[in-house]
């Protein structure tokens, strides 16, 4: 069963706002974004395939209508 965590996120601000994950907190576990290795778009959502700094691969949602950040580890 894969779990789906509602986490906090700092993102890196360049020519817009919250333009791509730099770190995320799960519960108390900092984790640095070391790589993106995809991104994508769909309506509401914005998408972040990233590498980290435990050596793990997550997929990080964000509803750009409400602001809330998930993750959940993937292969």
């Amino acid at each position: 069963m894969i779990l789906e965590y509602q986490i906090k996120v700092e993102t890196y601000s360049g020519y817009k706002a919250d333009e791509y994950p730099v770190r995320f907190w799960i519960a108390e576990e900092r984790l640095e974004v070391l790589e993106i290795e995809d991104r994508w778009y769909s309506p509401g959502f914005t998408y972040f395939k990233v590498f980290t700094d435990d050596a793990r691969h997550y997929l990080l949602k964000w509803s750009t209508d409400n602001d809330r950040w998930t993750a959940k580890e993937v292969k």
